[in-house]
Order: C-alpha cells, then sequence, then structure tokens
C-alpha cells in the first residue's frame, strides 16, 4: 500500500471576524481536501507540541514521553554542520525589536545575504565567549555556545509566540540564565547600529536588530521509522528543523530547488517531489510551514492562498498519483495556530482527514474544523495517528 501525509502546519484556526466568523480553513478554497472529506474519515486530536520540534515528533508517531529533540540540533543536522559536544545547540533566529517589544520574528523575511554581515559581527563580538552563529536561511540560524553549562534546559519559547510581548518578560530569570540575557541584551545594542539595519529602516523594512535563542538540546537517538512501523519513508519539506528530522529517522530528504519552509516556498515543485518519490518508498510526507508563519502574522490573505496552494499544487496531485494505486491512503493534518494578535479564547484542535483504501465515512462535508470536530478520528494523543492510518 502506498501511503501520503501532507502536515499543513498551523492551517487550523479560531473563527476571525475578517472572515465573517469563519476560520481560514472554511474560508480558503481547498476543494480537493472538500472532495476528500466526503469520502474519508475526519476528526480532530490535541494541539501536537509548543515548538516544530516536538509536534513533528509526534505527528510522525514518536511519543513526547519517550523522545525529544531540539529544534537547533535538528536545524544544524539538515544543513550538514558538525556540532561540538561539548556545546550547548540552539535555534538562532534574527527577529525585530522596538520599544523592548519583539515585533516581527521573521525580521522582515530578511535575505541571506543580507543576514550574512549581521552573523559575522556576533560571531567577532562573542568569539572570546565561545558562541557562534551559523547561517542557514533567511532569518533562521544555528548557534552553539560552550562552556555555559545547561542552558539548552532553560525554558525558551519559540520567537512567534513572543509576538508583540516585551522582550525581556520572556527571558528566563535566575543565576543561571544570566549569561543568555545578558548575551541577547548585548546582541541587540550591537545589531541596533548595524549598517545593514539602518539602511533596512531606512527603506522602511523591519531591522534584524535583535537574536531570539530557543530550541535548544542534544541530537537524540532515535529508532529508524522503518523499524517501528515497517514502512519506508520519504519526506519533503524546505524548513531546516523539519529536514533534520527526517533524516534522524531514516527518511530520505532530498534537496527540492524552492521548498524554503517559508511563504515563497515553491508549492508545485514539492508536488512534483512528493509524487515522484512515491516510486521508491511506501510513505511520502510532506510538511508546509507557510500556513502557520503567515498565521502568527495575522496575514490573513496570504494563509488563505498558502492553503489554496497546499490543495491544488500539492494535495491534487498526490492524490492523482495516488489513485492510480490498488491500495493507498492519504492522512492530511492541520495543526492549530492562532494569529498573535487575536488568540483564540479557548484550545484548539488538530484537524485530521484519512481517506483511501478500507477507509469510508459519511459525516463530514468539508476539510474544516466544524465537520471534523464530529468526526470518526478522536485519538487521546496525537502520537497514535500515525499507528491508526498504517495500520487500522
Amino acid at each position: 500500500m502506498k501511503h501520503a501525509i501532507v502536515i499543513a502546519d498551523g492551517a487550523a484556526d479560531a473563527p476571525s471576524a475578517v472572515l465573517g466568523g469563519r476560520t481560514t480553513l472554511q474560508a480558503a478554497q481547498v476543494p480537493t481536501l472538500d472532495a476528500l472529506a466526503r469520502r474519508g474519515r475526519l476528526g480532530v486530536a490535541p494541539p501536537p507540541g509548543p515548538d516544530i520540534a516536538t509536534t513533528l515528533l509526534a505527528l510522525l508517531g514518536y511519543p513526547p514521553e519517550k523522545h525529544q529533540a531540539g529544534a537547533g540540533a535538528l536545524r544544524a543536522l539538515a544543513r550538514g554542520q558538525q556540532t561540538d559536544l561539548h556545546a550547548e545547540v540552539f535555534c538562532c533566529d534574527l527577529v525585530t525589536v522596538i520599544d523592548g517589544y519583539l515585533r516581527d520574528f521573521t525580521a522582515g523575511f530578511i535575505p541571506t545575504a543580507e543576514a550574512a554581515p549581521l552573523i559575522g559581527a556576533l560571531n567577532a563580538e562573542f568569539a572570546d565567549a565561545g558562541f557562534e552563529v551559523r547561517a542557514c536561511h533567511s532569518y533562521r540560524n544555528v548557534a552553539l555556545w560552550e562552556g555555559v553549562g545547561k542552558l539548552a534546559a532553560l525554558p525558551l519559547s519559540p520567537p512567534d509566540q513572543v509576538l508583540h510581548e516585551p522582550l525581556e518578560r520572556h527571558l528566563p530569570r535566575g543565576r543561571q540564565a544570566q549569561p543568555l540575557v545578558d548575551l541577547v541584551l548585548r546582541a541587540h545594542r550591537l545589531l541596533s547600529e548595524h549598517d545593514v539595519n539602518v539602511v533596512r529602516q531606512d527603506l522602511g523594512e523591519n531591522p534584524a536588530n535583535a537574536i531570539w535563542l530557543w530550541g535548544g538540546g542534544p541530537l537524540p537517538r532515535l529508532p529508524r521509522f522503518a523499524e517501528l512501523y515497517g514502512v519506508r519513508g520519504a519526506l519533503v519539506a524546505g524548513s531546516d528543523a523539519a529536514r533534520g528530522l527526517g533524516q534522524l529517522i531514516g527518511w530520505e530528504v532530498p534537496a527540492v530547488p524552492g521548498a524554503t519552509g517559508l511563504p515563497d516556498t515553491d508549492y508545485a515543485a514539492k508536488g512534483r517531489a512528493a509524487v515522484e518519490l512515491l516510486d521508491a518508498v511506501e510513505l511520502v510526507c510532506v510538511h508546509v510551514r507557510a500556513p502557520y508563519i503567515l498565521g502568527r502574522l495575522g496575514e490573513v490573505a496570504g494563509k488563505l492562498n498558502a492553503l489554496a496552494a497546499v490543495d491544488q499544487q500539492i494535495v491534487a496531485p498526490l492524490l492523482e498519483r495516488l489513485s492510480a494505486e490498488p491500495d493507498w491512503r492519504m492522512l492530511v493534518i492541520a495543526t492549530p495556530a492562532t494569529s498573535a494578535l487575536h488568540a483564540a479564547q479557548q484550545p484548539l484542535h488538530t484537524v485530521l482527514l484519512l481517506a483511501g483504501s478500507g477507509i469510508d465515512s459519511h459525516r463530514g462535508e468539508a476539510f474544516d474544523e466544524q465537520s471534523a470536530a464530529i468526526g470518526e478520528i478522536q485519538p487521546e494523543r496525537v502520537c497514535d495517528l500515525m499507528e491508526y492510518a498504517l495500520r487500522r
């Protein structure tokens, strides 16, 4: 049997007044997903995790009480960067801070070429402290920090969860955390005066005038997915954290030109790559990060366009390819994320859709939160979903 999994990160949402009380899934043009919902099974599950690494581990069937991974170490793995066993590894994102508030966790999607001199300035400033930043893509980077104890164990939220809030409110407290706090504040002073940011401000662009450290932790040892589930897998993703995890569990993770893990990602290229991979493996997973980023930034129109692109350029070609197989299944997962400007008043659920061989239903009418709430798939833990989809 051939399997496809499409993870639309952040696609599930709360109703929005801008959309007349509808959610983005309800307002988006997703005819393929709606048709698939009418022939498959819908359902909901609890939110999978507080960050991308925890989320993907759970969605791919790795219980969080047994397996953990830091997003920083996964980014480094995806980029082929060697990490010192004695260094703490973090995600080190360039962000925009204005009057003490974190206003843009993407720093205006700063180009990698413009980020390079900022990273060079940081490395020159903190060389004596054993702190090194390594470039990844745009605002996303990796930092290695030697000789600072167990800073990676400190509670550090991803920067999108700090959006429009005072920076210092979310910095860890206590004597152990002081080196990290001092470094972040010192980096803010350094970057605020850098020529790159002066020019960006003159052009009306958000400056990359601060760093945010999160996702710390070592690279874990994980059992291979094929050993757990008896299925060979492949991953199509632009996010380095997702790509690193795919490599860690033994999946094929090809480089797809144009797949950035950002809103400018090439959806069609990801769809074509996934279709081609189905010839070589039993399971292909496509991860799309853009809906999450756009949702957290409050860009409703952009998120609607991203969901339509997932439907038309990823789900539709995968469904056409699968339909040529005698036995197939497709699992679509929409994880939740609300706009940072309009936080939900109640916890949101992960929206699930399973269709294909041996799967039937007569409940759902559309791929959205309302139809999913009355669906048959109701796992207590999202990490149980993989077993259900593959072996039910």
